[in-house]
């Protein structure tokens, strides 16, 4: 039977999901409130005065360790939207041109709706309707959640307690995000920093596979730094950051061609201890890397696994 599905989030765990519907026949719409495909996996473009330069200011590269991401991952290298990067180590990939090419390639066959803001689920008789910002309502036989936990939660409250007391019980970490453009390479040798300390992590984005244009680099504090200064303006944030990172790499900072700060408020996420949440009664699941655990893999695999539990599923019945 096909079914009318709605997913909201359009990053890789709602993607996933959505994929594997779509291939099965269903009529499957994704919203997402943001004006691109990305999530964390997102780049940000930056025009300076010696070009364009591109920016992966969220995940800074994901690894593969389940048998069927390996193959998905596989199938992406073949396309030319991610190759592996060994200055992260062994294992390490990242999109290309930019992070988020992959999600962009999953995107392009689906029906995704950007700058959609999904405000309130209503369940009736005939299923359930979506009220979002800017647009009709849509109806949908069964909806799925692929949002942060913080943002899943606001939605679920109304209809399942349980997974909404989940998702707040499995809040994910901070992460401010500094990004910096130059006109002449950084006097280091090394293209990726990580410690302890106020920077947690810092790589020269420019050296990425498939980058080009000037020297480029994304600067990420620690946890601990991100949630004390949480609410700290973004330019304060971009200077502090760059005095700590050019105290870590022992050099002076020079004019940027262009510096910006980002803050990431659901960066790292939880672990809640299980793969989705299905209701086949109600139509209503979740899916997300905070239900699995912090890394992006997660997230596809809590997407395929809501997928494969709604294609077992008998239809839900009216309420």
């Amino acid at each position: 039977m096909t079914r009318r599905v709605a997913v909201i989030g359009a990053g890789l765990a709602g993607l996933a999901c959505a994929t594997v519907l779509a291939r099965a026949g269903h009529a499957v719409t994704v919203l997402d409130k943001g004006r691109g495909p990305g999530g964390r996996m997102s780049a940000r473009r930056v025009e300076t005065p010696l070009g364009q330069v591109t920016f992966d200011h969220g995940a800074q590269y994901f690894t593969a360790r389940d048998p069927g991401f390996q193959a998905q991952v596989r199938a992406w290298a073949l396309a030319g939207v991610c190759a592996p990067w060994p200055a992260a180590g062994e294992g390490a990939w990242v999109g290309t041109p930019a992070m988020n090419a992959p999600i962009r390639a999953l995107a392009q066959p689906l029906d995704v709706v950007w700058g959609r803001r999904v405000e309130a689920m209503v369940q009736g008789e005939a299923g359930w309707t979506l009220i979002a910002d800017g647009a009709p309502p849509l109806e949908a036989d069964v909806v799925i959640l692929a949002t942060p936990a913080e943002q899943a939660a606001v939605l679920l409250d109304a209809h399942d307690a349980a997974g909404a007391s989940l998702a707040r019980a499995t809040p994910a970490q901070p992460c401010w995000t500094v990004m910096a453009a130059f006109s002449e390479p950084l006097p280091v040798a090394a293209d990726i920093f990580r410690s302890p300390g106020t920077i947690g992590w810092a790589a020269r984005n420019s050296a990425k596979p498939g980058r080009g244009g000037p020297e480029a680099w994304v600067i990420q504090a620690s946890r601990d730094w991100s949630a004390a200064h949480l609410e700290l303006p973004a330019e304060a944030v971009a200077d502090r950051l760059a005095g700590a990172f050019a105290d870590l790499a022992g050099v002076d900072w020079p004019a940027p061609l262009s510096l910006a700060a980002h803050r990431w408020r659901y960066a790292r996420s939880g672990a809640a201890g299980s793969e989705a949440l299905w209701s086949p009664e109600t139509g209503l699941g979740v899916c997300g890397d905070w239900l699995v655990g912090p890394r992006v893999e997660c997230a596809w695999l809590s997407g395929l696994a809501l997928a494969r539990a709604i294609a077992a599923a008998p239809a839900p019945a009216p309420v």
